[in-house]
């Protein structure tokens, strides 16, 4: 296949995974079809159908490639041997919260599916792709305390302390605005001064969990 036809396959996919977030995120997973995604995306249902085979596969691929590009991020960043365990923390929060802040409608997608619960085999394509970020980030903290760079923490919890205070923030916008003592009219994801808040405040959460 030529490079200018993968490029177009590239487009498309793209093009319809990012229709797809969107419904979603409004809709549910139920309550948007496969032709609603068509013709948000402005492809056919036959192209839909090529690419991913049912709506299911749709979401599979859809939480396979943003917590694969999350990966190789966490990899890069945990690989790293120029720097400290506190900066690969450091590093893991900035490039947390940038992509969850950017990808919120993915993330609130998420999160629906696994609150109701409704759909067994969606929740656990999405524990077994999201897992292993997870893990990227209690090694880290593992590796610290055998190194001696960190005191004994549980890294499990620790793991979910500092994810779980991204999520709360994320929950939903009149939320965030109401537990932030923000007008009804700001928008907290799309301010980058809000974003620099939620940064300092986890790695002084984490400074101050971890360091002895």
């Amino acid at each position: 296949m030529c490079p200018l036809v993968n490029l177009i396959d590239m487009d498309k996919k793209e093009q319809i995974l990012n229709a797809a977030i969107q419904l979603f995120a409004e809709k549910g997973f139920e309550g948007s079809s496969i032709r609603d995604i068509a013709s948000s995306a402005d492809v056919n249902i036959a192209m839909i159908n090529y690419y991913f085979g049912s709506k299911e596969k749709l979401f599979e691929a859809l939480v396979q490639t943003k917590a694969s590009n999350t990966r190789i991020v966490l990899d890069e960043i945990a690989n790293d041997k120029t720097i400290s365990s506190l900066e690969k923390i450091d590093r893991i929060i900035d490039a947390y919260v940038e992509r969850l802040f950017k990808g919120r409608l993915f993330h609130r997608v998420i999160h629906q599916e696994i609150m109701l619960g409704h759909r067994e085999p969606l929740q656990q394509i999405i524990v077994n792709l999201l897992y292993p970020n997870s893990e990227i980030i209690r090694g880290i903290i593992e590796t610290g305390m055998k190194k001696g760079e960190f005191k004994k923490v549980d890294p499990e919890l620790t793991v979910g302390s500092l994810v779980g205070t991204i999520n709360q923030v994320l929950q939903s916008k009149k939320f965030c605005n109401l537990f932030m003592r923000k007008e009804e009219d700001y928008d907290p994801y799309d301010d980058p001064k809000f974003r620099k808040r939620v940064i300092d405040h986890l790695k002084q959460l984490m400074r101050n969990h971890l360091l002895k």
